[in-house]
Order: C-alpha cells, then structure tokens, then sequence
C-alpha cells in the first residue's frame, strides 16, 4: 500500500527536524521504531550520528545481532556496551523500566557529554502515550528527545513507511527484554534469563515469530496469538516443544489459552488477557 500524504508529510517534516539538530546520538535496540529513526537521522545527518545500543543479560541475543547487522548496514557509527544488570532492579519491582532506562539512558547522557553531542533521541511513538510505558518518565526526565513522536508517527506509520524504505524491521514483531517473561519480585538469575532466551529461539525456529515464555517458577508458560495455538498443540509441534523445554529444566509446560497479552505479567489477576 503506498504512504498517503499525510505520512510523506510527517516523513518530511521529521528528516527536517533531525537535520536542525546537526549531530545526535540515537538509543538503538534494533527494533521497528528504532530502527527507522536510525534510517532517517542517517539519512538527514549522514556522518553525524551515532547508534548506541545497550547489551545486557535481559537482552534477546537475536535483538543484539540485528541491532548489529542493521547498524552495519546503514553505515552509521555504532558502539555496542555491555553492561550487567543494576542492582537496583535484582528483583524485578514494578518500576524496573523506569529504574532500567534512567540508568542506561543516564549513562548516554555522559556518552553524548564526552563526545560533544547535544540531542539524545529514542524511538517512542504516539502510540506509546496509550500505554503503559513507565520507560517514558526517564526519557522525559533526562531530556531525551523522540523525534517519531513529536512528528505524529504511529506504529502502523512507521511500518508503512519501514516498508517503503525497504528497512528490513518492517514487519518485525514487538520486542521486550526478558524481564517481562518473570513475575514482579522474582530474584534475577543469569541462568534463567539465558533459559528464557534459548527457550524463545527454539520457538520462533519452529516458526511461532509472535511468542512470549512466561516463566512461574519450574512452570514455562507459552503465549502466542489465539490463531496460532492449534499449532502449537498439534502431536508433532507439542512433543519437541514439551521435549526441549524439559531439557532447558522446566518441569511443567502449558499453552495459555487466552493468547498472547502484551505485559500479562503486569496485569492483575482479574484483568489477565487484557493489554497492558
């Protein structure tokens, strides 16, 4: 479908405003939002920019390795930090995003100061005021600027123009650290965030790209659309699974029937299956 007018308007408008900003440093996770403010900062401010994307334990190996490729891809500076999880957030409370992104984001605040780069940019959208995002505080807080954002871009506006632009993000599902498969007050371990991750691969292997693997002690609790369930419970789908992931040490594997909710750990019992 090609962009309407509108869109090619908020297009225009955003490569003008990242080209009066001259030199910014862009918080990039690789993911769709990210990654087509990425496109366009390079685009309006060719050598002036410089992607940096955080990797840590709660980070999805998979996301790490396409924040890597896409950056190489666009020819753009990018500086990959490893970091390990902050104390702070050792047993998941309910501001973990808050707490998590004003320590990272802090820590790009002092990068952009050392490298004398005034705008800090991420990739919030409008559609990120209607939810639940407690990430946002701290980008306000410190600053941040969202260029999507403040030129009226939706998700849906930024996969159409991502596919426009042949960014291979397009259609890439919604990503979230691996924080959000463990139940607020959980003690973080290493080891289960690694569980976690190899679990999800297998998944998305066997062709299941929208899947979240909540974890409830020696339970694997496996969400996806309602339209995939049936195939993820057929004979030959549910013995490899219920085998590898008893082989990754869970006891017990179930499918939730009520589908994949986005932040269902967030959610009170009462509201389960809701969005979050």
């Amino acid at each position: 479908m090609p962009l309407t007018e509108k869109q090619k308007q908020q297009y225009a408008a955003l490569l003008a405003e990242l080209r009066e900003m001259e030199r910014v440093l862009v918080a990039f996770s690789g993911g769709v939002d990210s990654a087509l403010l990425l496109h366009a900062a390079q685009r309006a401010l060719g050598d002036n920019v410089l992607a940096v994307t955080f990797a840590t334990p709660y980070s999805p190996k998979e996301e790490i390795a396409g924040a890597v490729d896409l950056a190489k891809a666009l020819k753009v500076e990018h500086r990959l930090v490893e970091t390990d999880i902050p104390e702070e957030i050792r047993d998941n409370p309910p501001e973990r995003c808050y707490l998590c992104k004003k320590l990272l984001f802090g820590r790009l605040v002092d990068m952009a100061g050392e490298e004398g780069i005034k705008y800090i940019l991420d990739g919030s959208n409008v559609d990120d005021l209607d939810d639940h995002r407690p990430g946002r505080r701290a980008v306000k807080e410190l600053n941040v600027r969202s260029p999507l954002l403040e030129a009226g871009l939706t998700k849906q506006d930024i996969r159409d123009l991502s596919l426009e632009l042949d960014l291979p993000t397009w259609n890439k599902p919604a990503g979230a650290c691996l924080l959000t498969r463990l139940p607020h007050g959980t003690a973080i371990r290493e080891e289960e965030l690694e569980r976690i991750d190899r679990g999800e691969e297998f998944l998305r292997s066997l062709g299941f790209t929208h899947v979240r693997l909540r974890i409830h002690g020696s339970v694997a609790r496996i969400e996806l659309p309602a339209r995939s369930i049936s195939s993820c419970v057929n004979s030959t789908f549910r013995e490899r699974i219920n085998r590898r992931l008893r082989e990754l040490g869970y006891r017990h594997v179930a499918v939730d029937l009520a589908g994949y909710s986005m932040g269902s750990l967030n959610e009170p019992a009462t509201k389960a299956g809701s969005k979050e």
